[in-house]
């Protein structure tokens, strides 16, 4: 008789957990949608701010007034979104990109995209830890952000490395911040770079972090000047899944040297982000063209909505207040790198296409 209260308790919530995650869902699902729609106007095409910044925004400012009071109700279906869907977004990210893209720019591209990769993120981490004091999860968020597709990046980089919300939302509003200044400032600095439009192309795809912002600062020089841009950021983020699965075995080796786990302790098992290579797999199918043209735009509009309700996902578990908490540090953080970007992706650019070109 004493087990009848906590069976009816335990049957009583299984369709209280349902509501919370369908609800969590249309929530994330309907601030994914403002942000997709605001996407569309023609400020927001003007500043370059993609649907997944938007959403992210919406949902932030959700976060901080009415959702507290509801969170019990849809906390369900919002994690879901910020893991699950994110995931799915991720692998469906691989149908706008083809391997013929990469041939398009040669090796001089592939070896450009690879240093600054690179060297974009190892210069977080160190410069991150060893002297701006950051933990090492929000440096190698805003290193995965400037180093290859922002918040698309810093998005994927989270299950990797388990980096808590408001360490996510940091990251991804130090990309918002430097990438649309870039995306203001490259088309203003052409005409004294002493490139061609094609190299300018190439020089904005290889730097700069989102590729709404990458396509505003193309276009703003010229069409090819666009589509050079486009190509060298599309490898870029063909980069995510190597990067990914590198990241996730040195952050194996990392825990294994631990002193917690004690002289011959077992190395722990690697975590694969399958995802990742799903992300490959996508990229595969698109490259030869399995799939109608049409289904493949359908399939990429689904993405955006995807990533946009993630997005919207964090935004809502993102707190004003751990925000203001992180300080100046991963600003100063996002700055030096995109110093780097801009000064050191020229540099590279400039010799890499001087040797192989």
């Amino acid at each position: 008789m004493s087990h009848a209260p906590a069976s009816a308790a335990a049957t009583d919530s299984q369709p209280a957990q349902a509501r919370s995650w369908w609800l969590g869902i249309a929530l994330s699902g309907a601030i994914a949608a403002a942000g997709i729609l605001a996407a569309r106007t023609a400020w927001a095409q003007h500043l370059g701010l993609s649907a997944l910044t938007l959403a992210i925004v919406f949902g932030i400012a959700a976060g901080n007034t009415f959702f507290p009071a509801i969170a019990t109700r849809t906390a369900a279906g919002v994690d879901f979104s910020k893991s699950t869907l994110l995931r799915a977004g991720i692998i469906l990210f691989g149908l706008r990109i083809t391997f013929q893209q990469i041939a398009a720019v040669g090796w001089t591209g592939v070896i450009i995209d690879a240093l600054m990769v690179a060297l974009t993120f190892v210069i977080a981490v160190q410069l991150g830890t060893r002297v701006l004091r950051l933990d090492r999860q929000t440096s190698m968020l805003i290193g995965a952000g400037s180093a290859l597709c922002g918040a698309a990046a810093v998005m994927a980089t989270e299950p990797v490395v388990r980096g808590q919300a408001h360490k996510v939302s940091v990251a991804v509003a130090t990309v918002v911040v430097f990438g649309t200044l870039g995306m203001f400032a490259y088309p203003l600095l052409y005409p004294y770079l002493g490139m061609s439009e094609h190299a300018y192309g190439v020089f904005t795809g290889s730097t700069i972090h989102e590729v709404a912002q990458v396509v505003a600062a193309g276009r703003s020089v010229s069409e090819p000047a666009a589509a050079a841009a486009v190509i060298e950021k599309m490898l870029r983020i063909m980069m995510l899944a190597p990067f990914l699965l590198l990241l996730s075995g040195l952050q194996r080796d990392r825990a294994a040297e631990a002193p917690a786990h004690g002289h011959g302790a077992r190395r722990p098992p690697i975590v694969i982000p399958w995802f990742a290579v799903l992300f490959i797999v996508a990229s595969a199918v698109n490259s030869l063209h399995w799939l109608p043209g049409r289904l493949v735009g359908v399939l990429i509009d689904v993405d955006t909505v995807l990533l946009a309700a993630a997005m919207a996902a964090l935004g809502l578990r993102t707190h004003a207040g751990a925000i203001r908490q992180a300080g100046a540090r991963p600003l100063l953080l996002a700055a030096v790198l995109f110093a780097f970007l801009v000064l050191g992706g020229y540099a590279i650019n400039r010799l890499v296409t001087h040797l192989l070109g």
